[in-house]
């Protein structure tokens, strides 16, 4: 027995070694924790249960087969984020590069399953790579097994994707699945095919960080929802993530004791929305003095700037945040925008996590590249993902809500539960000065002086219609508020909904226009 157990003991450091200290030094030289180290500072500390150290590749080459390393190339396991159950793999850069084996793809599909059987998140570390080339189709089957897995947990359980180190062709297609991608600047990258294949093919000039570097996934492509300053700031972004998220699609999201009083009155936003319906105010401030403790997660902060998405608590419940940002293209809604909010609304909706929108949206984008880029079927994406979701949902109009885009953002009639207007709010199929020329465009030509009657029609228009109360008298808004009782009355609302149940027609699914 003793000669058994020392066996096994060496077995283990073996497994733990990876691919041995040299490579290890290799990682660090490069600004990279090595694997164990990455799950050593994500997870709780003494929390994780690795599964399957001892497992080697089958591959017949003969190279290969003099080469056998325990875990093969990838770490899975089991461990907790302040206190919650985490299934987690790290994929091993100092072992094979990191490739992708049929071994290894099925310790990665296992740990899958275990997830979505004990209902709990699970975390990707990224770091390979590419498919195992000695073993051919094996290695690309078990890409696609993954991928599989990825789909049918999809909206049952959260899945988190790190890339911290290449990740290229059909390696990219898994993180691409998953709800929430963090990137690690100059150290990660993510493409379909290098710059070496785009200079042979195309003979376009590119390099790895240009093409799919954390910076261009995170501003340009949409790709990435974080882009972190290194390994260590990464894994920190993933334990405040996921400290918003529930276990899964069964689970409310974690609420947590704050100090931060519910009836809190916030003065200063009765003054944070400028008399200049023209000039831009942010709208993150006024998120930041509603929510509890001035704590906001922001998700895609780099990418559609026009849109602000992320996540906060209320009352200590976690919320999904909507946003227009009127200090970024004036708020209006385009198709990066629209594809931005889609998604971060459905994923909400999912996962039972209630949504607030604060809407101040002069309507969409117009040009002829948006036009044919498909801003229809874009916008159609936003509209179509808030008409959907049956999580309560808040809205609260602070300034513009102008023509479809007023109907997109939370509307009344996309079965949104609480409708709210600041005195500011502009609710209108246009602007004031845009209705008039339209309107009073021939008495406008024959005015002895055309700037004043215009000015004067603007004003008219404003007071008639493009003010809150015309909404509030059909219901359209619940109540018109002072802007510093917005915390208290979104909180009233998130109590009185905790209980809500939507049902929407049965069917297999619906068909999003993508």
């Amino acid at each position: 027995m003793v000669e058994k157990i020392s066996e096994l003991h060496e077995r283990m450091a073996q497994a733990r070694k990876g691919g041995g200290e040299e490579r290890i030094q290799r990682q660090h030289d490069a600004g990279k924790l090595s694997a164990r180290e990455r799950i050593e500072l994500l997870l709780d500390p003494g929390s994780f249960e690795e599964m399957d150290a001892l497992v080697v590749h089958r591959c017949t080459d003969f190279e290969m087969e003099k080469t056998k390393i325990p875990g093969d190339g990838v770490i899975t396991g089991f461990g907790r984020i302040d206190g919650r159950a985490i299934a987690i793999f790290a994929q091993d850069f100092t072992v094979f590069g990191g490739s992708l084996s049929e071994t290894y793809a099925a310790k990665i599909c296992k740990i899958m399953d275990m997830a979505l059987k004990m209902g709990c998140p699970c975390l990707g570390l990224n770091d390979s790579g590419g498919a195992r080339i000695q073993e051919g189709a094996a290695s690309l089957a078990g890409y696609a097994d993954i991928f599989l897995r990825n789909t049918l947990v999809s909206g049952v359980i959260p899945q988190i994707s790190a890339i911290m180190g290449p990740c290229a062709g059909g390696a990219v297609y898994s993180p691409a699945i998953t709800d929430f991608t963090v990137m690690v600047k100059d150290s990660s990258y993510m493409f379909i095919t290098g710059p070496d294949v785009i200079r042979a093919v195309t003979h376009e000039e590119t390099t790895k960080e240009d093409l799919g570097g954390a910076l261009t996934h995170s501003s340009t492509s949409g790709v990435s929802h974080f882009a972190a300053n290194d390994d260590a700031h990464a894994l920190g972004l993933i334990r405040r993530l996921i400290s918003f998220l529930p276990q899964n699609n069964h689970e409310s999201p974690p609420q947590i004791k704050t100090d931060d009083p519910p009836d809190r009155r916030e003065e200063a936003l009765n003054g944070i929305v400028p008399e200049n319906p023209n000039k831009p105010y942010d709208i993150k401030k006024v998120i930041e003095m509603i929510v509890d403790d001035g704590d906001f997660l922001e998700v895609h902060e780099h990418y559609a700037g026009n849109i602000v998405v992320g996540f906060a608590r209320l009352d200590g419940r976690s919320v999904g945040i909507v946003a227009n940002q009127p200090a970024v293209l004036a708020g209006v809604l385009d198709i990066d925008a629209s594809k931005k909010g889609a998604r971060f609304v459905r994923f909400c909706d999912a996962f039972n996590i209630p949504l607030i929108t604060f809407e101040d949206v002069p309507g969409f984008l117009p040009g002829v590249a948006q036009e044919h880029g498909g801003i229809i079927i874009h916008g159609a994406k936003l509209l179509y993902a808030f008409a959907e979701a049956t999580v309560p949902k808040l809205t609260v109009i602070t300034r513009k809500a102008y023509g479809g885009a007023y109907c997109v953002m939370a509307s009344k009639h996309l079965r949104t539960d609480l409708n709210l207007a600041w005195p500011t709010a502009e609710i209108a199929v246009m602007g004031a000065d845009g209705a008039v020329e339209i309107l009073y465009r021939r008495q406008i030509k024959r005015a002895d002086d055309p700037l004043t009657y215009k000015k004067a029609q603007s004003e008219e228009y404003k007071e008639t219609f493009a003010n809150p109360y015309i909404a509030a008298e059909r219901g359209y808004v619940d109540g018109v508020i002072e802007p510093a009782d917005t915390r208290k009355r979104l909180i009233m609302g998130l109590r009185r909904l905790e209980t809500k149940v939507e049902v929407s027609p049965p069917k297999k699914h619906g068909n999003i226009p993508l």
